[in-house]
């Protein structure tokens, strides 16, 4: 896809991290979720106070896919003690690739996913990891297209419904 720009996201962008996460988590999830769990979850998982202390946190960053001035996507990464289960040193959680709707298909979380690549190997990390919800056919897909592959399983609190995410790693070249 032409002209997507992949830019790193701070603290004076805490609004449009807020927007963008919680449009893109609706979109994902509302389907498969009860009105009142999905709200929950947002409301606390991208409340203003959240969000500034992890933008504030030097281990972790946030990337906006950026397309004629409008943001159609983001990427989270945590790294050390940051991470929200492995707490390894040497290695890199992708927490979050999210994308608009109305943009899957046109190559902007593989855009998102290069970045998170780019960040690996600029801190030589062992290897990436995530947790992707066992629904999330597409999102399951798209992580084993790139050579992820299962390790683990962990349990995802969405409101008062306890979800099983699939743990996927991809270990580093030469590592």
């Amino acid at each position: 896809m032409e002209n997507i720009q992949i830019t790193e996201a701070s603290l004076r962008d805490l609004a449009l991290v807020q927007r963008i996460g919680r449009q893109t988590f609706s979109e994902t999830f509302a389907a498969d979720n009860t009105e009142e769990n999905l709200a929950k979850y947002l409301e606390e998982g991208f409340s203003q106070e959240r969000l500034t202390a992890e933008l504030s946190n030097t281990s972790s960053e946030f990337y906006f896919a950026v397309l004629v001035n409008e943001v159609i996507g983001y990427l989270k990464l945590n790294t050390g003690q940051t991470q929200t289960e492995i707490k390894d040193e040497n290695t890199l959680e992708i927490e979050r690739i999210y994308v608009l709707k109305e943009y899957h298909g046109r190559k902007v979380g593989q855009l998102l996913y290069e970045k998170a690549i780019q960040v690996a190997r600029r801190r030589n990390a062992d290897y990436i990891w995530l947790g992707v919800w066992e629904k999330n056919h597409r999102a399951l897909s798209f992580y084993k297209k790139n050579g992820f592959i299962e390790f683990d399983k962990h349990i995802f609190k969405l409101g008062d419904e306890e979800q099983t995410d699939i743990m996927m790693k991809l270990q580093m070249e030469g590592r």
